[in-house]
């Protein structure tokens, strides 16, 4: 899952699908986004060790990026992919990319729910 040159930045956080996921119940998203938050704090620092053997990470960053499609994060997921498929196919990754994706996409689930 990348995007091309021409694709618009995803968002942090699709709460369109968010909603669809969760049936609009908002105790619900709040919940379900409580676990991927401690699913990206879980993964990311086994992800970011270089001497991780290529095809564990890789599986840790499809993890990563099926945790963040079910709840609408398509920047994380996004990253993730991208990552997935760099370290699949021997090529350079994008960690910053991934690393500065989930820690916006944290930022904004800090304060989910408690907008005006």
């Amino acid at each position: 899952m990348t995007l091309d040159a021409n694709s618009e930045t995803p968002p942090l956080l699709d709460r369109a699908h968010l909603d669809a996921q969760t049936f609009g119940d908002a105790d619900l998203a709040r919940e379900v986004l409580e676990l991927f938050a401690a699913q990206c704090r879980r993964l990311l620092p086994a992800l970011l060790r270089a001497e991780g053997p290529a095809g564990d990470r890789a599986d840790l960053a499809h993890t990563l990026k099926g945790a963040a499609l079910g709840v609408g994060a398509m920047r994380v997921a996004t990253a993730s992919g991208a990552v997935e498929d760099g370290l699949r196919a021997g090529r350079a990754i994008d960690l910053p990319a991934l690393q500065d994706a989930v820690a916006a996409t944290l930022d904004v689930l800090a304060t989910f729910g408690r907008e005006a």
